[in-house]
């Protein structure tokens, strides 16, 4: 009687493993050359798109978050209308004046200024870290880009407090910044 190999059982597994492996991986870069990707900003995102990239956003944003260095007064939301008028308007729009374009983007540019429920005005639900977060750093594939190097941190801060305060009445002049004409 012969006796039969013990090893001719893995081996047949390990070769059928890595043939799988090998098929995955061939089949992925052939979807990825030859396949229909939502590339273009009016394709429908892949399946849970954003929640995949919500949750890394999310967590670096809570790990790196700081806090304001000052306070509000009508002289922070006065400069803050400022930058966010030079810098932020031509896509997150004005008090009632949204931005055409910005539902054609994808993902599409929130309207800052827009009532989203329950008494939320734009990102004023957020806090202003978070806020300060995004615009210092951008988001990676959105069209928000970093400021970092364009804003002072004051700057930076500045706007995102005006932000954090877009569901409350502003003072005056600052609505006449934010309203003014694009110079």
């Amino acid at each position: 009687m012969a006796k039969k190999s013990s090893n001719g059982g893995f081996g047949k597994l390990f070769l059928g493993f890595l043939l799988g492996v090998v098929a995955v991986v061939a089949g992925l870069f052939a979807y990825l050359k030859f396949g229909p990707l939502p590339v273009a900003v009016t394709d429908a995102p892949l399946p849970f798109e954003k929640q995949i990239v919500a949750l890394p956003l999310n967590a670096r944003i809570e790990r790196e978050s700081k806090n304001a260095p000052f306070g509000i007064s009508e002289d922070v939301f006065e400069s803050g209308a400022h930058v966010y008028r030079a810098q932020c308007a031509s896509c997150h729009g004005t008090p009632g004046h949204d931005v055409g374009f910005a539902k054609h983007m994808f993902p599409t540019a929130p309207q800052l200024w827009k009532s989203h429920g329950e008494g939320v005005v734009g990102v004023s639900d957020d806090e202003p870290g978070e806020t300060y977060w995004k615009v210092a750093n951008g988001i990676r594939l959105s069209g928000m880009p970093s400021y970092k190097h364009i804003l002072s941190d004051t700057q930076m801060w500045q706007v995102s407090l005006l932000l954090k305060n877009a569901d409350k009445e502003l003072p005056g002049p600052v609505t006449q910044i934010l309203n003014s004409p694009i110079p």
